[in-house]
């Protein structure tokens, strides 16, 4: 069993093949392009997003990860709306469908394979949307979560916005940030919009359970995201980006950077931290060689399932463990400024 791992850059994508212990690197795929992240059909066709300040958004498919072509009917507002699609963030797949996370914020759905795109009207037309801001990186939806035992129910994350959950497929939406201070408000005032998501993971055996590393932040909640409760201790800052977990030990994973000023790593050095008890704890499970003060972005932390954790930074390096986090290698060379990495198990 091998795996891919998928590299998005400001400058096109790579792909890593781990067979063992040795790499064998492809690339780049779409050279010059910024490809924002990665994703699969239920078929096994590779997805990838792209973003031009030209050409706008899109979503490319390959069979083989070398050759790539554009998917012409992608996700878009109505043609002279007060909306732009700006960007594809996130791309998930849910009892056969396909939903894409988008900024400007939305939420759209394909039922044929990415094919085609329609809105999810629920979400795009919830009643707080003429009160949504964006963040310093936009205003986006980035992080979908699907009950796996119920895909009816699902979660997203929207920054500067907030986690939306609905119960009912997508029809109905509501806030759920109860517990987490709201950026630029008093540490006990909670209005329903204004809260930073910077990543969301969840407990595949239990949808309630999920962390997240948001503006102001790390968080758990054990009821579906109705309550929220801080879980920080050992960590040097609570600010930072991605947040992952390994499905099957659930060790958890997460790199703190100095604060929301600085965006820089703690002390000059970039380090991975972990917990093996749910978040109640962590602890520094490695550092990345040398002093640097690169930082690493909410989509670039991948998981395989297999022992494997990959973390790219900004400054274009690849850092791994092929044994949950216990030693840390790095991959050869060093890539344009990484938007995004996935791993996918074959």
């Amino acid at each position: 069993m091998g795996v891919v791992l998928a590299i998005g850059t400001m400058k096109g994508a790579w792909f890593a093949h781990r067979n063992g212990s040795a790499w064998k690197t492809d690339g780049p795929s779409l050279k010059g392009w910024q490809v924002n992240t990665f994703g699969r059909r239920p078929d096994g066709t590779y997805l990838l997003t792209t973003g031009s300040s030209w050409y706008g958004a899109a979503i490319h498919r390959s069979h083989d990860l070398r050759d790539w072509s554009q998917i012409v009917a992608g996700p878009a507002y109505e043609e002279g709306g007060d909306r732009k699609l700006e960007q594809i963030w996130t791309l998930t797949e849910a009892d056969g469908s396909l939903y894409a996370g988008v900024a400007e914020a939305g939420l759209f759905r394909s039922g044929d394979l990415g094919e085609t795109w329609e809105p999810v009207p629920g979400f795009n037309d919830h009643p707080t949307r003429p009160r949504w801001e964006p963040g310093l990186g936009g205003l986006t939806a980035h992080r979908i979560l699907v009950d796996s035992r119920d895909p009816s129910r699902m979660w997203v994350g929207v920054s500067a916005v907030g986690v939306f959950a609905t119960e009912d497929g997508g029809s109905t939406w509501e806030l759920r940030n109860r517990g987490i201070p709201a950026a630029g408000s008093p540490e006990d005032a909670e209005p329903d919009v204004g809260y930073c998501v910077h990543c969301l993971v969840a407990d595949p055996d239990d949808a309630e359970t999920i962390w997240r590393q948001d503006h102001m932040g790390v968080f758990r909640t054990s009821d579906g995201a109705r309550t929220w409760e801080r879980i920080e201790d050992g960590l040097p800052a609570g600010f930072g980006f991605p947040i992952g977990r390994d499905p099957v030990s659930g060790r958890l994973f997460l790199v703190p950077l100095e604060s929301d000023e600085a965006r820089l790593p703690v002390g000059g050095r970039l380090g991975v931290y972990t917990s093996d008890d749910r978040g109640d704890s962590w602890r520094l499970a490695g550092r990345l060689d040398g002093p640097g003060y690169d930082g690493v972005l909410r989509d670039a932390m991948a998981v395989d399932g297999l022992g494997g954790v990959y973390v790219g930074t900004t400054s274009g390096r690849i850092a791994y463990s092929a044994d949950s986090g216990d030693t840390w290698a790095e991959l050869p060379g060093t890539f344009p400024r990484i938007l995004s990495v996935h791993a996918f198990v074959e």
